[in-house]
């Protein structure tokens, strides 16, 4: 990804031309973020193939040629909208779990609530509709999301899991069978969210929070030595 020239707003130009103001910098600071936002929003609502470069340029509000000059092509935004918008919020979790202190149910209750609940009410819960969605047309994608989404996603989860099962816990289970049973069904909130639950069809009513919560809590219950607690 490369960013045009920098420039020095505190300097004359040499040829005397004014230099652009402070808030001409801040611009270009953000256009990344925004033709992320805009490649994002277009890939859930048309899809990755119907989605053209110059579309994303003119919702983000710039040329196609200065698209180009942050992102190589359509692909090169749809490798950074996976890492900024999930990869690095994974990462983030793996920090709290490293650092968190008390039991494998607290974190659990905690940090997968509040993870998938900050994921449901950003732009990055499209991510899970977009890979679903295109997958199967676009094989690169398959392998892009597992490295960068499946095997760190559970990478958290599963260590989480064997915490408690080394702690006691937890009862002997599989873990992997444990992490796409917490998975699977979370995914398809975030599918459900851009798709029946974009059309506002009568009886479609959920309350996400109920539900992430009382899933957690069922399969906690399900895995642990004590259900009863």
């Amino acid at each position: 990804m490369s960013a045009e020239p920098s420039e020095r707003s505190d300097l004359p130009d040499p040829a005397g031309t004014p230099t652009p103001p402070a808030s001409h910098q801040r611009r270009k600071a953000e256009r990344p973020s925004e033709l992320l936002d805009a490649a994002l929003q277009l890939f859930v609502e048309k899809g990755f193939a119907a989605t053209k470069t110059e579309d994303i340029a003119r919702l983000a509000g710039v040329s196609k040629g200065t698209l180009y000059l942050y992102y190589t092509s359509k692909e090169d935004l749809l490798r950074e909208v996976i890492s900024q918008r999930v990869s690095t919020r994974i990462a983030e979790g793996l920090a709290r779990a490293a650092a968190h202190q008390g039991s494998a149910t607290e974190l659990m209750r905690t940090l997968l609530v509040d993870w998938w609940m900050q994921t449901l009410e950003s732009d990055a819960s499209g991510v899970f509709k977009l890979v679903v969605s295109e997958v199967r047309n676009f094989p690169e994608i398959a392998e892009l999301w597992f490295n960068e989404v499946s095997q760190p996603g559970s990478q958290l989860i599963g260590g989480m899991v064997q915490r408690g099962i080394d702690s006691g816990e937890f009862r002997q289970v599989d873990v992997l069978s444990v992490v796409y049973s917490i998975v699977m069904p979370l995914v398809m909130l975030c599918v459900h969210r851009h798709s029946l639950g974009a059309c506002e069809c009568p009886g479609m009513g959920l309350d996400p929070q109920t539900f992430i919560r009382a899933h957690i809590d069922l399969v906690l219950r399900g895995i642990s030595t004590h259900p009863e607690s």
